[in-house]
């Protein structure tokens, strides 16, 4: 496969994870400001705009966050840039993308391109974003072959989701003084029904935690994607597997990430967690720069700046 048409297909799967993620923070943090009067809603505006990479400010508020997150097309961290990257690279792999998913993915950009999502209800919006991006989602796997471009698609999408889940997880941990703080992050991951038929109804934060870190079988759990990542490079790998150790950076990076989650004692989840958050996200961005160097090498760079 061309590396040129390899690297659009990444980079779709990451900027329509990072699109519909985002909303997800934002409503989480919408919420909390609603739930607990006590939060400084400025202070909390600066924590999650740092927490999503943002360019530092001074002073933010709401329409700050609403604006830098999600409607300012100019913002690297916002939704509207992040759907406007998804149909530039899925402009320069036209030849691969199917016909389906291009205008599935050009309906999307055309319903909230000139500032139409900034005229909803935030509420509407939010919703609005993640319903295109679910039918992106299912108009690919179901239009497109399974084969090399698909298994880039799930990598970056997967290592979007993996960057995203802890950039939730992290805006979690600030406000965990919040009584609803957890319960929140799990309703933004779509996680609170898959969490109370697991676990009860009881939330505690070490086991908000330890489902959206830790769980095989939810698709938005840290290890179910870091694993996914895992399969999609090992699908990737051609030269086929070493009798010792991993040929492949990108898939040693993974492997050692899910594996210090996996064996951590349970008793310790929440320890130093924003760190391990922040960790992870470097992760991720090595993960990236690797598979970039492997496999897109003379093909025109798409950098992304919303990240640490």
């Amino acid at each position: 496969m061309l590396s040129r048409i390899a690297e659009s297909l990444f980079w779709i799967g990451r900027y329509l994870e990072r699109a519909e993620d985002t909303t997800r923070i934002v409503e989480v943090h919408l919420q909390l400001l609603l739930d607990d009067p006590s939060v400084d809603q400025d202070d909390a505006a600066l924590n999650l705009l740092a927490v999503m990479g943002a360019p530092d400010t001074e002073a933010a508020d709401t329409s700050e966050v609403l604006r830098l997150l999600c409607y300012d097309p100019l913002s690297a961290s916002s939704v509207a840039a992040a759907l406007g990257g998804a149909r530039e690279a899925a402009r320069r792999a036209r030849e691969t993308v199917s016909i389906e998913m291009w205008e599935a993915i050009n309906t999307t950009w055309n319903s909230v391109k000139g500032g139409r999502l900034q005229r909803m209800r935030p509420a509407s919006a939010f919703r609005h974003v993640r319903e295109r991006c679910a039918v992106i989602s299912g108009t690919a796997d179901q239009t497109m072959s399974h084969d090399e471009g698909w298994h880039f698609l799930t990598l970056g999408r997967s290592l979007e989701r993996v960057d995203m889940t802890a950039r939730l997880i992290s805006t979690a941990h600030v406000t965990s003084g919040a009584q609803s703080a957890w319960s929140n992050v799990l309703r933004g991951c779509g996680a609170h029904h898959a969490f109370v038929r697991t676990y009860g109804g009881v939330t505690t934060d070490s086991d908000a935690a330890e489902f959206l870190l830790l769980d095989r079988l939810f698709p938005r759990s840290v290890v179910h994607n870091l694993a996914a990542a895992e399969a999609a490079l090992a699908d990737l790998d051609h030269a086929g597997g070493r009798r010792v150790g991993f040929d492949d950076e990108a898939r040693r990076l993974l492997g050692t990430a899910r594996a210090a989650l996996e064996y951590r004692p349970p008793a310790r989840i929440l320890e130093d967690l924003p760190q391990r958050m922040t960790d992870l996200q470097r992760t991720c961005n090595r993960v990236s720069e690797t598979v970039t160097q492997r496999y897109f090498s003379g093909a025109t760079a798409a950098t992304w700046s919303g990240g640490k």
